[in-house]
Protein backbone atom coordinates (compact mmCIF):
# COMPACT_ATOMS: atom_id res chain seq x y z
CA UNK A 1 0.00 0.00 0.00
CA UNK A 2 1.25 3.30 -0.82
CA UNK A 3 1.97 6.10 1.94
CA UNK A 4 -1.10 8.31 0.68
CA UNK A 5 -3.23 5.08 1.05
CA UNK A 6 -2.05 4.34 4.56
CA UNK A 7 -2.78 7.66 5.83
CA UNK A 8 -6.15 7.30 4.45
CA UNK A 9 -6.47 3.91 6.36
CA UNK A 10 -5.58 5.39 9.18
CA UNK A 11 -7.39 8.61 8.94
CA UNK A 12 -10.61 6.57 8.13
CA UNK A 13 -10.19 4.24 11.41
CA UNK A 14 -9.43 7.08 13.79
CA UNK A 15 -12.83 8.57 12.02
CA UNK A 16 -15.15 5.45 12.38
CA UNK A 17 -13.16 4.63 15.61
CA UNK A 18 -14.45 7.97 17.34
CA UNK A 19 -18.10 9.65 18.09
CA UNK A 20 -17.48 13.09 19.26
CA UNK A 21 -15.02 15.94 17.93
CA UNK A 22 -14.38 19.53 18.86
CA UNK A 23 -15.89 21.51 16.66
CA UNK A 24 -14.66 25.33 16.46
CA UNK A 25 -16.19 28.14 14.97
CA UNK A 26 -15.88 31.75 15.09
CA UNK A 27 -18.35 34.75 15.40
CA UNK A 28 -18.25 38.39 16.27
CA UNK A 29 -14.63 38.01 16.28
CA UNK A 30 -13.90 35.57 18.29
CA UNK A 31 -13.14 31.62 18.39
CA UNK A 32 -15.59 28.96 19.74
CA UNK A 33 -15.85 25.68 20.22
CA UNK A 34 -17.67 22.60 20.70
CA UNK A 35 -18.16 19.07 21.94
CA UNK A 36 -20.40 17.10 18.70
CA UNK A 37 -21.54 14.03 18.23
CA UNK A 38 -20.05 13.17 14.53
CA UNK A 39 -20.34 10.84 11.77
CA UNK A 40 -18.25 10.87 8.57
CA UNK A 41 -19.16 9.85 5.15
CA UNK A 42 -17.62 6.92 3.62
CA UNK A 43 -15.70 8.72 0.89
CA UNK A 44 -14.19 11.05 3.92
CA UNK A 45 -15.01 13.99 1.92
CA UNK A 46 -18.25 15.36 4.53
CA UNK A 47 -18.58 15.20 8.21
CA UNK A 48 -21.62 15.11 9.55
CA UNK A 49 -23.25 16.42 13.31
CA UNK A 50 -26.50 18.06 14.58
CA UNK A 51 -27.34 20.26 16.42
CA UNK A 52 -30.20 23.29 17.81
CA UNK A 53 -31.01 25.51 15.51
CA UNK A 54 -30.67 27.97 18.86
CA UNK A 55 -27.02 27.44 19.76
CA UNK A 56 -24.35 29.69 19.40
CA UNK A 57 -22.34 27.33 17.13
CA UNK A 58 -24.98 27.25 14.85
CA UNK A 59 -25.50 31.07 14.39
CA UNK A 60 -21.49 31.10 14.04
CA UNK A 61 -22.45 28.78 11.12
CA UNK A 62 -24.86 30.97 9.40
CA UNK A 63 -22.54 33.85 9.52
CA UNK A 64 -19.51 32.31 8.72
CA UNK A 65 -19.47 28.69 7.47
CA UNK A 66 -15.79 28.00 7.79
CA UNK A 67 -15.28 25.80 10.34
CA UNK A 68 -12.78 23.20 11.58
CA UNK A 69 -13.27 19.92 13.33
CA UNK A 70 -10.46 18.02 16.03
CA UNK A 71 -10.93 14.26 16.29
CA UNK A 72 -8.37 12.46 18.13
CA UNK A 73 -8.03 8.77 19.87
CA UNK A 74 -7.05 9.77 23.14
CA UNK A 75 -7.84 7.86 26.04
CA UNK A 76 -6.76 10.83 28.95
CA UNK A 77 -3.67 8.21 29.84
CA UNK A 78 0.14 9.36 29.89
CA UNK A 79 0.39 6.94 27.17
CA UNK A 80 -1.50 9.33 24.84
CA UNK A 81 1.51 11.10 24.84
CA UNK A 82 3.33 9.20 22.79
CA UNK A 83 0.43 7.13 20.86
CA UNK A 84 -2.67 9.45 20.36
CA UNK A 85 -3.36 10.75 17.06
CA UNK A 86 -5.41 13.44 15.84
CA UNK A 87 -6.58 14.96 12.70
CA UNK A 88 -8.00 18.78 11.98
CA UNK A 89 -10.36 19.14 9.07
CA UNK A 90 -11.21 22.02 7.71
CA UNK A 91 -14.35 22.96 5.64
CA UNK A 92 -17.01 24.46 5.01
CA UNK A 93 -20.30 23.82 6.70
CA UNK A 94 -23.90 24.01 5.66
CA UNK A 95 -27.16 22.93 7.16
CA UNK A 96 -28.61 19.88 4.97
CA UNK A 97 -32.63 20.06 3.79
CA UNK A 98 -34.94 18.03 1.78
CA UNK A 99 -33.30 14.40 0.30
CA UNK A 100 -29.84 15.27 0.99
CA UNK A 101 -30.97 16.06 4.61
CA UNK A 102 -32.60 12.67 5.35
CA UNK A 103 -29.49 11.28 3.38
CA UNK A 104 -27.05 12.89 5.71
CA UNK A 105 -29.53 11.82 8.65
CA UNK A 106 -28.84 8.18 7.63
CA UNK A 107 -25.30 8.64 8.19
CA UNK A 108 -25.40 10.41 11.26
CA UNK A 109 -28.09 7.92 12.66
CA UNK A 110 -25.91 4.68 11.50
CA UNK A 111 -23.43 5.99 14.16
CA UNK A 112 -25.79 7.48 16.36
CA UNK A 113 -29.19 5.45 16.60
CA UNK A 114 -29.49 6.40 19.75
CA UNK A 115 -30.34 10.41 18.76
CA UNK A 116 -32.93 9.61 16.39
CA UNK A 117 -35.52 11.26 18.65
CA UNK A 118 -33.13 14.43 18.02
CA UNK A 119 -32.10 14.47 15.02
CA UNK A 120 -36.04 13.86 14.10
CA UNK A 121 -36.92 17.30 15.68
CA UNK A 122 -37.90 20.36 13.86
CA UNK A 123 -35.80 22.73 15.46
CA UNK A 124 -32.72 20.27 14.93
CA UNK A 125 -29.90 21.10 12.15
CA UNK A 126 -28.60 18.31 10.19
CA UNK A 127 -24.88 19.99 9.72
CA UNK A 128 -22.25 18.70 6.88
CA UNK A 129 -18.71 20.10 6.54
CA UNK A 130 -17.29 19.68 3.14
CA UNK A 131 -13.75 18.39 3.95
Amino acid sequence: MSRSGDLRSLVKDLLSGQKFCVLATQGQGQPYGSLVAFAEADDLKELVFATNRDTRKFSNLISEPRVALVIDSRSNSEADLKSAVAVTALGQAREAAGGERERLAGVYLGKHPGLAEFVGSPDVAVCAVAV
